[in-house]
């Protein structure tokens, strides 16, 4: 994924870091203005406290001011490209804020319905990831809410994938993919239906909760009429440049979550998260996508915080403080999995989770995870509900999530300290070259 930045080092930043659009003046801006000079001198006006109006104000300072704008900021500035050979949101560094939803096409709407939805989705997307307006068909040109007003792209990205349940009310159950079959059932599993699957899954992402907000209500917005919410969550992760240096993010148990992923240097990257050509095939259509799983997986964080830091290591297989494998070494160091201590027990336990989870344990299978952390208030009984909006990616999920899902369901010492409450696995299509909608593949094949 290529990025625009006003710095180098924030570049690398993000690369390093977390495991890793704006709206348009009012019509009263005056002529000439640039939205950068506006977002510039708006930048400014806060900067000396300076009060402004109602509607026209900033842009009459920034219009006046004598002075160069101030420019945006490093994390503002960032703008990850819609278009492209995959879409964006899969191999993009963690976003601060994050919005997961699930729609159904309403009664009566089809094929014809859903290209015109995925034409509205895919253009809206493109401007408001350029840092622009969200100039959308819905409401006529130059319509926008002004939510994310004055600020810069923020790393926003919009990716869209279809449920199994999307081809059948399309009439493209030809062109189902096997990977779209039901992922089996886990021992695990406390699932909610009304919170799992859908016709059509939409991630967004960004470093400003505004910008996402945003970007969710455009969707929703273009939605109407085509399609009804079946199901919302939203997640967030630490705010790029919170931490002295580039840091893999932690989840809500304190433990650093993301150093075993796949990482896009890796010679088999490729193989293992995106879906391979095949031409001539009904499937063609999702060469350079990918396969989201999406659980909801509440953390008991009451009981989990009642263990001991060594305890609570011994669960995960890593340092707590450092995300180091118990085996020794730092957080990048390979796990020595059959080292023992002194007194003859291995020093990762049989039954750790990242043991349990690795790929040396699972004949190599793998996956991208790209989570969210999510807290959705406390339940009456005082326990937060909190936890992890899990979200992975592979070429084929009967490769990637299950197989490690089932060896996990089977003895992970975690497992008593987590509940998975919701899922879902959207298939999702290559990126959209210029000119092109997502999904363009399959709904005109």
């Amino acid at each position: 994924m290529r990025y625009v930045s006003t710095t180098r080092k924030q570049d690398q930043d993000r690369d390093q870091g977390q495991g890793q659009g704006p709206d348009a003046a009012p019509d009263s801006t005056p002529a000439g203005v640039s939205r950068r000079r506006l977002l510039g001198g708006v930048g400014a006006a806060g900067a000396t406290g300076l009060v402004l109006g109602a509607a026209g104000g900033a842009a009459g300072y920034a219009a006046t001011r004598p002075d160069p704008p101030t420019a945006l900021t490093a994390v503002g500035s960032t703008e990850a490209m819609f278009h492209g050979k995959h879409q964006p949101g899969i191999t993009t560094p963690l976003q601060a804020r994050g919005h997961l939803v699930a729609f159904d096409l309403v009664a009566g709407a089809g094929r014809k319905e859903a290209v015109a939805l995925m034409r509205r989705w895919s253009a809206v997307a493109g401007e408001l990831m350029a840092g622009r307006p969200a100039a959308g068909a819905a409401d006529g040109p130059g319509h926008d809410t002004g939510i994310a007003l004055d600020a810069g792209p923020s790393s926003l990205t919009v990716t869209f994938g279809f449920g199994r349940t999307f081809f059948a009310r399309t009439g493209l159950t030809s062109r189902l993919p096997a990977g779209l079959d039901p992922l089996p059932a886990f021992s695990s599993d406390q699932l909610d239906a009304k919170r799992s699957d859908g016709d059509l899954w939409v991630q967004i992402g960004a470093d400003d909760a505004l910008v996402a907000f945003h970007a969710l209500r455009a969707v929703q917005k273009e939605g109407a009429g085509t399609v009804k919410v079946r199901w919302q969550m939203n997640g967030f992760n630490r705010t790029p440049g919170a931490t002295a240096r580039p840091m893999t993010a932690r989840n809500l148990m304190g433990q650093i979550d993301g150093t075993g992923n796949p990482k896009p240097a890796d010679e088999d990257f490729g193989r293992r998260v995106f879906v391979p050509a095949s031409p001539g095939t009904p499937h063609a259509w999702l060469e350079g996508g990918s396969y989201a799983v999406v659980r909801r997986i509440r953390m008991l964080l009451d009981d989990w915080e009642k263990l001991p830091v060594d305890h609570q290591e011994r669960v995960i297989g890593r340092r707590k403080a450092d995300g180091a494998p118990l085996s020794g070494g730092s957080e990048t160091t390979e796990m020595d999995l059959d080292k023992a201590g002194p007194d003859g027990r291995l020093l990762i336990p049989d039954n750790a989770h990242a043991r349990i989870s690795s790929p040396e344990k699972n004949g190599g299978a793998a996956m991208l995870r790209r989570p969210f952390s999510y807290h959705d208030g406390i339940a009456e009984d005082g326990t937060p509900d909190a936890g992890l909006l899990f979200v992975c990616w592979q070429a084929d999920p009967f490769k990637g999530f299950v197989p490690v899902q089932r060896k996990l369901d089977r003895g992970d010492a975690l497992s008593p300290f987590i509940r998975h409450e919701a899922s879902g696995l959207f298939a999702v299509p290559g990126g959209a070259a210029e000119g092109e909608y997502v999904g363009q593949r399959l709904l005109e094949s």
